[in-house]
């Protein structure tokens, strides 16, 4: 991977092969995957047709992170890149914790995503358990990452132009559906009254926003690809082109499924745009969407894959994680931190196989509210960084404050909360872990190079004091 190269200057001066609207194009196949196609049942079922809400107010605030996320890269492009702006802010500790934080919450995604491929691919196959097509889905997303940016890059893009047009044949059938041009199906009701906007109250909206926030998780990625922009301050402009493209397309086709299919009896066994299609006498569009869906699933799983290798090359770059982890084969393969991404997705396919009724909707939470606290630091971070105007501040806040909302709406609903314990549980460990690093070792070295450096002085005042004495003492000689 050309982001696992020697070193941050190394690859900016020779990685730097991506134009603004490949970056775009990166960032949609990036984000749009399970959280998209099979979270959005989830908050279907908490909150019915005021997803369309909660998807704008997400949208909103995922403009908020991405800008100021842009605005760091286009100022100082950084390998790390989120990561290192929170170090460069407020210290190693920040630095630290961020990265956890993030590599714990992509590895929560992959689980969410190993499981969501698994349940599309039960719609051929009914019958096989969902551990062996998590198994045979890990295996191919780690071939991917071992060929490097030779296969990801092409993978990557093929795969949003696939995402978009399935998502636009959805949204012709769904509209002739709407218009009574289809065979089947039911009597269409559009939400357009408050009562049937909002079915479940505003605490069922608010319980949805976390999900509707999730949709859209994958612009950290964008983040961590910005340094191969050929102009990263071009790095804003790809990102606004992205989220505007996101937003129209989730908001419409989300409309036409809340609108033309029972939503009420919808699970998350199935993706909502099928079950929303299997109403009408459409034979072959169901198997159709539910082929795009795998493509969609798996390379939003693989830019996960990407994102962990990474992070924790990084962390061990900068003695964060065991050096070992920075080590590569040949200078170019990361072997170690690879071995420990593919420790990972064996645990996942554990839990696959151990809670396969509940994991999906668990851990989607947990993963979702893991990467909403990174978000919130990178706002946080942004705010000591740059020079923001008061439009920049008024966006900033008003991102924080979208996200407390996600953050404590999963506390309104049965099924959310529990993620929410779990995604607490990550998040003290990692607090705990960072305060025993501060206070006992990075304390200790900093003494201990701060010791060196007074040593080190002395020593060289000392020499500078005894050739002054023996200047003095040759010119008084006569």
């Amino acid at each position: 991977m050309s982001s696992c190269k020697e070193s941050a200057n190394d690859q900016a001066k020779s990685g730097q092969s991506l134009k603004w609207w490949q970056l775009s194009l990166l960032g949609v196949a990036c984000t749009i995957g399970t959280g998209y196609f099979l979270g959005s049942a989830l908050a279907i079922e908490i909150g019915g047709p005021s997803v369309l809400l909660t998807f704008l107010l997400a949208a909103a605030g995922t403009y908020c992170v991405f800008d100021v996320l842009a605005q760091m890269t286009a100022k100082s492009p950084e390998q790390g890149s989120f990561r290192s702006y929170a170090k460069k802010a407020y210290g190693r500790w920040a630095g630290f914790s961020s990265g956890w934080v993030y590599w714990c919450s992509e590895l929560l995604i992959m689980g969410s995503q190993l499981t969501a491929l698994s349940l599309f691919s039960r719609f051929w196959f009914p019958q096989i358990p969902v551990w062996v097509f998590a198994t045979g889905f890990a295996i191919l997303g780690l071939i991917v990452v071992i060929i490097g940016n030779k296969l990801f890059d092409p993978l990557e893009s093929v795969a949003a132009v696939i995402k978009i047009a399935a998502i636009l044949m959805f949204i012709v059938l769904g509209s002739a559906a709407l218009f009574g041009w289809l065979s089947g199906g039911i009597q269409p009701q559009m939400p357009l009254s408050p009562g049937s906007l909002f079915p479940n109250g505003l605490t069922g909206a608010w319980a949805a926003l976390l999900f509707s926030f999730y949709a859209f998780g994958g612009i950290e990625v964008m983040g961590l690809m910005a340094l191969r922009l050929k102009e990263p301050k071009e790095a804003p402009k790809a990102g606004r082109t992205m989220i505007l493209l996101l937003a129209v397309i989730y908001v419409i086709s989300l409309f036409l499924v809340v609108s033309i299919a029972p939503w009420r009896g919808f699970g998350t066994k199935e993706s909502p745009f099928i079950q929303a299609l299997d109403t009408y006498n459409l034979p072959f569009i169901p198997h159709i969407m539910n082929g795009v869906l795998i493509v969609a699933g798996f390379s939003t799983m693989v830019a996960s894959l990407y994102a962990v290798t990474t992070m924790l090359i990084t962390l061990a770059q900068d003695k964060d994680a065991p050096p070992l982890f920075a080590k590569k084969v040949k200078k170019r393969f990361p072997v170690f931190s690879f071995g420990m991404t593919a420790a990972a997705l064996c645990a996942s396919i554990i839990l696959a196989l151990l809670l396969p009724g509940t994991l999906y909707e668990y851990v989607t939470t947990a993963a979702g509210l893991m990467l909403l606290f990174n978000w919130t630091f990178i706002l946080i971070t942004a705010g000591k960084l740059l020079k923001l105007t008061t439009f920049g501040q008024i966006k900033r806040y008003g991102g924080i404050l979208l996200i407390l909302l996600a953050i404590t709406g999963t506390l309104f609903h049965s099924t959310s909360r529990p993620g929410f314990w779990i995604s607490f549980l990550f998040i003290a460990c990692i607090g705990v872990i960072t305060w025993f690093m501060h206070s006992k070792i990075w304390s200790k070295k900093g003494k201990k190079d701060q010791k060196h450096k007074t040593d080190k002085h002395l020593i060289e005042q000392l020499k500078k004091d005894r050739h002054r004495f023996h200047s003095r003492v040759r010119k008084a000689k006569p």
